[in-house]
């Protein structure tokens, strides 16, 4: 395993095997700090196939960059590093791709979602409900909204619609209606562990409270960032950028990304057959992936008593089967 004081990646071994087979082309949507794209530019190294291949590394954290960018240093002329969102992957390749002199056909694409080791221990940054620090929890320092913004702004049936549709929270509506007494009463909530003492005080005691904090704050993280639209269009875009054989994979933390990236991988692979009742000797229109990993890749009892966050994690991949690259225009 790879080992790393900014974030531990999780399922390497898997990514390295199901990812890293030839030369060519890799995008690291969500680099973090580096630890897979470091482990998959080894693996090139190491199989011979450094040479030929570029790894394009993609994060909308600065820090996350800087990490990486030392990480990676002694593959530096086999790496491109980008500021940005994997919203944008297709137009991120096309660019890099275009400015290296290369067509944009991607051998392999790896998007690890979530927040990173490193996000959620930096109090600043608001993720954590553990410490005390401002609500914040955006991945790009420079994006406009804050959690402040919307547990401030937001009435309480917005709120209530955002912990159930993001959080999955039982207790969605009591929550809304007790930071919207609470904000009546006190004014404005300004920091995790204010936000944290609301919940606490109106959820259930024990393990209860701890699960119910999370999913709050997960439902806050994902509003804030946006992260499952950018998820579902991330994946066409990337799907589409694939050359033939080309494949994605992807790391999920919760089940609504993972119920995103599940039905997005099994709609791609789907072949059309037209209406039912309609006898056809082959389908109206092919299915373009492959499910290499029809139920998903879990972690090893091994690797979560080394890395805890490895126990959530679920990895899918798929392989594209018909002739791929990013769209023209």
């Amino acid at each position: 395993m790879v080992q790393d004081s900014y974030h531990e990646p999780v399922l390497v071994a898997d990514i390295v095997t199901l990812l890293v087979r030839k030369p060519g082309i890799y995008v690291d949507g969500t680099l973090g700090g580096g630890g897979h794209s470091l482990a998959m530019l080894q693996a090139l190294f190491k199989a011979g196939f450094l040479q030929g291949s570029l790894l394009i590394g993609i994060d909308q954290d600065d820090a996350a960059l800087r990490e990486a960018r030392r990480k990676l240093q002694d593959y530096d002329d086999s790496v491109v590093l980008v500021k940005g969102n994997f919203l944008d992957i297709e137009g991120i390749i096309k660019k890099v791709c275009s400015e290296e002199g290369l067509e944009p056909k991607v051998t392999g694409i790896l998007l690890d979602l979530g927040v990173s080791s490193y996000q959620i221990d930096t109090a600043e940054r608001g993720f954590s409900y553990i410490k005390e620090g401002p609500l914040d929890m955006r991945m790009d320092s420079n994006a406009a909204v804050t959690a402040a913004d919307i547990v401030n702004t937001y009435d309480e049936r917005e709120l209530a619609r955002l912990f159930y549709r993001y959080g999955e929270e039982p207790r969605s509506r009591s929550i809304a209606r007790a930071i919207y007494a609470y904000r009546e009463k006190n004014g404005t909530i300004s920091g995790t562990q204010e936000l944290a003492g609301i919940i606490r005080a109106h959820a259930h005691g024990g393990e209860k409270v701890i699960k119910t904090l999370s999913r709050v704050f997960q439902a806050l993280r994902i509003e804030v960032n946006g992260e499952l639209d950018v998820l579902r269009e991330a994946l066409y875009d990337g799907i589409d950028c694939l050359e033939e054989h080309g494949r994605m994979a992807v790391i999920s933390y919760h089940s609504l990304e993972d119920r995103i990236v599940k039905t997005v991988f099994a709609e791609k692979a789907r072949s059309d057959w037209g209406p039912k009742g309609v006898a056809l000797r082959e389908p109206l229109a092919w299915g373009t992936v492959a499910l290499l990993t029809r139920k998903p890749l879990i972690a090893s009892r091994e690797e979560i008593d080394l890395n805890s966050r490895a126990r959530s994690a679920k990895l899918r991949v798929i392989e594209k089967i018909h002739e791929g690259g990013c769209r023209e225009g």
